[in-house]
């Protein structure tokens, strides 16, 4: 399995973080990839990143609920790190109109500087889109890139949603909340090709059920790959050669040393 999100350098494993770690290589995860939120998250995440060079692999962008005053100097800091180390992705980025509506014209800046900064270092970008799907699809329309793909992470829409998504070529990742009893994507996941998602739990938030609301652990994924194995009434096993595979299509261009 390949983790795709999680936020493993988060405070909420500051106890535990070798188990967790341990717990998640155990469970079958061979890789867990590290979304960045804002420059306090760096020192951590790079840390885990040099310590596990191979499994822990960072990402670098500013997260769009910390898209406040000042943020300029937040975009700088990511635009330094691409200079100075290799990266999986631009990330997470995107829009957020669920929290605050009040910085939506920097969200979409910051989003449209981060979408070129992916473009200049051959990246892809992961997408943070809570309760603004259609505004960030009109921020990618406008930049109008073939080049520019990714990852629709933490994606919880409607079928066209799902298919838009695929259309403008970013894969949908899917976690804790397909597990979710009112979650929706039931109706979803039937009509869509296991070639378009990969796996993720957004660690430490959104934990599957049984464990819902409880912090959340990389370990975890395979209650999320089971989920969908049943929606599909497929196996497991092919849930995790698909997600596998289409995850591993996207670290081609990451060489870590």
């Amino acid at each position: 399995m390949i983790e795709t999100h999680a936020h493993i350098y988060d405070e909420k494993f500051a106890d535990d973080r070798d188990a967790m770690l341990q717990r998640a290589w155990e469970s079958g995860i061979k890789q867990i990839w590290m979304p960045n939120c804002n420059h306090a998250a760096i020192p951590g995440m790079m840390q885990l990143a040099d310590e596990h060079p191979k499994r822990c692999l960072p990402m670098m962008g500013l997260h769009p609920c910390y898209v406040k005053e000042g943020f300029e100097k937040e975009l700088q800091i990511v635009e330094e790190w691409l200079g100075k180390k290799e990266f999986l992705a631009i990330g997470e980025i995107g829009m957020d109109l669920y929290w605050d509506k009040s910085f939506r014209a920097q969200q979409e800046e910051a989003f449209l500087f981060q979408c070129q900064l992916a473009l200049e270092h051959n990246l892809w970008i992961d997408i943070h889109s809570r309760e603004a799907f259609w505004e960030t699809v009109a921020l990618i329309e406008k930049i109008a890139d073939p080049r520019l793909m990714g990852i629709f992470h933490c994606f919880v829409g409607n079928l066209e949603e799902a298919n838009k998504a695929i259309e403008l070529g970013f894969k949908l990742g899917i976690g804790g909340v397909a597990t979710f009893k009112n979650g929706g994507l039931d109706k979803v996941l039937p009509h869509i090709g296991l070639e378009h998602l990969v796996l993720e739990t957004d660690s430490p938030y959104l934990a599957p059920t049984p464990y819902r609301g409880k912090r959340n652990e990389p370990s975890y994924l395979e209650l999320v790959a089971q989920r969908v194995a049943d929606i599909k009434q497929i196996s497991r096993e092919e849930v995790l050669a698909a997600t596998t595979q289409s995850a591993e299509s996207m670290t081609r261009t990451y060489d870590r040393t």
